[in-house]
């Protein structure tokens, strides 16, 4: 039976549709989510868009591709972009942007405590879904601004795909928990009463802010959750917006991966929730793939080794191609595998080039191979493809 052939991925279809506001690029770590978000967003803004990224990965060389000196926790413009569209690029602060809503949505006495108190610095920078919330938060602000047309996300490298979707709903459940709920109404359960109602509980809720240490965190929480109380009903409405946002007709999902066991499984798990969820899949990026560069088997390409006589190097050379063939037969039998099972999933195949991105030309090289699906191979290598 002949493995399973793929739809191609529109990518242009996808960046040109001016209902297409928001286009988030998820997967497992290390799959080139960060190279795909900023590509798109380059293509999309010299195709005639209004763009910004918003980039999780603070590594400087993709600061550097883009023309910039660094990236910020707010948006700056990208120079020497060809087309009439526009660009802007910035790195998620996962406290900044906490900070930011603090200030947002409370007096200016009343954030100053609540930035200052040692709870507050726990769970803004170190709390379980924090950065996957941020993530979210600032997507909200930015799309609310109205100044781009669209908005491309580099998502956390979460361990599970579960971690990016859920993160609003889990952050609004801890702010509506029974350990909140009992710190927020010290009246009813002051002092020592308090310790006694929370009791073997309250060591799971210590646990969970471990870097703050001893009698003082029970303190430093209570006064935390009184200094915030306003703000829990803002936490949950915007919990839900963002949700409503995830799942609207003008988000594509993109879900990124590489042509590995791993990061295929989190590809079709993370397909399979999206789909679950009815949010708005454009369909699959296969990064890093090994096409074949010359019709010939592996296993006539190793007897013509075998019989390459004194040249070493044509012997080298057939035996390093029969290598490749194998990789792309196995490459191939993995997105079979996925296709089978996800047949209506459109796939884009970029092949796997030598360097680091180190300019915007290195950028574009990436977006014309994701709009070309990989079907065509150039036959010089590129610099670009592994942020």
């Amino acid at each position: 039976m002949s493995p399973a052939k793929p739809r191609a991925l529109d990518v242009d279809a996808v960046i040109d549709d001016p209902a297409t506001k928001i286009i988030v690029c998820c997967g497992s770590g290390g799959v080139g989510k960060t190279t795909t978000s900023a590509a798109l967003a380059l293509r999309a803004a010299e195709r005639g868009r209004k763009v910004v990224v918003l980039t999780i990965d603070p590594a400087k060389r993709l600061a550097q591709a883009l023309g910039l000196d660094a990236l910020s926790n707010e948006p700056g413009s990208v120079p020497g972009l060809a087309g009439d569209g526009e660009l802007e690029a910035m790195m998620l602060d996962m406290r900044r942007t906490f900070d930011d809503m603090v200030h947002a949505h409370s007096s200016p006495d009343r954030a100053s405590t609540i930035i200052a108190n040692p709870f507050y610095q726990t769970i803004s920078s170190s709390f379980s879904g924090t950065q996957e919330y941020m993530a979210m938060e600032k997507l909200g602000q930015l799309t609310a601004r109205g100044r781009w047309d669209l908005v491309v996300v580099d998502t956390p490298p979460s361990r599970s795909a579960l971690d990016f979707l859920d993160a609003p709903q889990r952050m609004s459940n801890f702010l509506d928990g029974r350990m909140i709920r009992l710190l927020s109404s010290p009246a009813r359960a002051g002092g020592k009463g308090l310790r006694k109602i929370v009791g073997a509980g309250f060591q799971l809720f210590a646990r969970a802010v471990s870097t703050i240490l001893g009698g003082q965190l029970l303190a430093d929480a209570s006064a935390f959750v009184q200094a915030f109380d306003t703000m829990f009903g803002g936490f949950r409405e915007r919990a839900t917006k963002t949700y409503d946002l995830l799942r609207s007709p003008g988000t594509a999902f993109v879900v990124v991966a590489a042509p590995e066991p791993d990061a295929l499984r989190e590809a079709a798990y993370f397909v399979d929730r999206l789909s679950g969820e009815d949010m708005p899949l454009a369909g699959l990026v296969l990064n890093r793939t090994h096409p074949v560069l010359a019709p010939l088997s592996a296993a006539k390409a190793r007897h013509a080794a075998e019989n390459a006589g004194s040249s070493r190097l044509a012997a080298a050379v057939l035996r390093l191609h029969a290598d490749r063939v194998d990789l792309a037969d196995r490459e191939e039998r993995l997105l079979s595998r996925f296709v089978g099972a996800h047949p209506d999933v459109p796939v884009a195949r970029v092949p796997a080039v030598a360097g680091d991105i180190a300019d915007l030309d290195g950028l574009r090289e990436v977006g014309e191979r994701l709009a070309n699906g990989g079907e065509s191979t150039p036959t010089v290598p590129a610099k670009v493809h592994h942020l």
